[in-house]
C-alpha cells in the first residue's frame, strides 16, 4: 500500500495525518485499517479520530465498511467508542501476568504507579461462597477489603477480597491505599503466597461498577474469581475483581499435546 511517506503528509481539517486517496490495487477495508493504525500510533491516548462519515466521504467507502474496521480496531483494544460522541485512541491494555502476582506488582512491572481508593475495609461475617472458599465455618469472621485499583491514577479494576479475620487480626487497620496486600501479608504476618486458583468470565458492568471505573453501564469487562493459598495449601484470601475490558487482556501461551 505504501507509495512513500509523502502518502501520509496531507492533513484532515482537524490536523490529523491522513492520505489523500486509496490505492486501487488493494481492498478498501484493508487499506483503511492500515491508515487508521498509522494514525492511532501517532496520537496520544484519548485523542479523537475522524468520524465514520468523514472517513467514508474522504475515501469514498461505504459507512458499513468504515464501521466494521473501527469495530475491529475497538475489539483489538486500539480505540474505544462512545455512543453519540465519537471514536478515540485507547491507552495500551495491561496483560494479565501468568505468575501469581499482586496488582501492585503487575503495574510496577509495566512502569505504572499502582494505587487504591478504599471503599470499605472492615470485619464482617462470611456469607455466600466465602466460607467454602476460605474453608471456614458459616458466618465466620472475615476481613473484607473493597477498593478501586488504579494505575497512574486511572481506575482499572474494582476488587472485593476476603481474608480470615482470626489469622490476620489488625489487617483492617492497615494502609491498603498505597501498599500491596501481598507484600503486607508477607512482611507483617510472614505469609508466603504459593498458588492461586483463578476463573475468568466475561461480564457487563452495572451502573455502580461503571461509575467507579469511569466507563458506561453495559460496557464489557472481565471478572476474575481468585483464591490464593500459602505453601502449606491453606487458603489465604478469596477475591472477586472486575477489570475494565478496554484496559485489560489475557494472553496465553499454549502447546498442542
Amino acid at each position: 500500500m505504501h507509495e512513500g511517506r509523502d502518502y501520509f503528509l496531507s492533513r484532515a481539517a482537524d490536523g490529523q495525518a491522513l492520505p489523500r486517496r486509496l490505492s486501487k490495487r488493494l481492498p478498501k477495508g484493508e487499506q483503511l485499517r492500515e491508515i487508521m493504525y498509522e494514525l492511532i500510533t501517532s496520537l496520544e491516548p484519548g485523542a479523537s479520530l475522524p468520524s465514520e462519515r468523514e472517513l467514508a466521504e474522504r475515501f469514498d467507502i461505504a459507512r458499513m465498511t468504515v464501521r466494521t474496521e473501527l469495530d475491529r480496531l475497538a475489539a483489538d483494544g486500539l480505540v474505544y467508542r462512545i455512543h453519540g460522541r465519537g471514536t478515540y485512541v485507547a491507552a495500551p491494555r495491561v496483560t494479565q501476568a501468568m505468575t501469581l502476582s499482586s496488582f501492585s506488582e503487575d503495574m510496577r512491572e509495566r512502569g505504572l504507579v499502582p494505587g487504591s481508593q478504599i471503599l470499605a475495609c472492615d470485619v464482617v461475617l462470611a456469607t455466600s461462597a466465602v466460607p467454602g472458599r476460605l474453608e471456614l465455618a458459616d458466618a465466620a469472621r472475615v476481613i473484607r477489603i473493597h477498593r478501586v485499583r488504579t494505575a497512574d491514577g486511572e481506575p482499572m479494576a474494582v476488587e472485593e477480597a476476603f481474608l480470615p479475620a482470626d489469622r490476620f487480626a489488625g489487617l483492617d487497620q492497615a494502609d491498603l491505599e498505597h501498599g500491596s496486600l501481598f507484600e503486607l501479608l508477607e512482611d507483617q504476618w510472614g505469609v508466603q503466597l504459593a498458588t492461586g486458583e483463578q476463573r475468568v468470565v466475561a461480564v457487563s458492568f452495572d451502573a455502580t461498577q461503571a461509575h467507579l471505573l469511569g466507563v458506561e453501564p453495559g460496557d464489557p469487562g472481565l471478572l476474575f474469581h481468585t483464591t490464593g493459598r500459602d505453601s502449606a495449601g491453606a487458603p489465604i484470601y478469596t477475591a472477586w475483581t472486575w477489570y475494565r475490558g478496554d484496559r485489560y487482556e489475557i494472553r496465553l501461551s499454549q502447546v498442542r499435546a
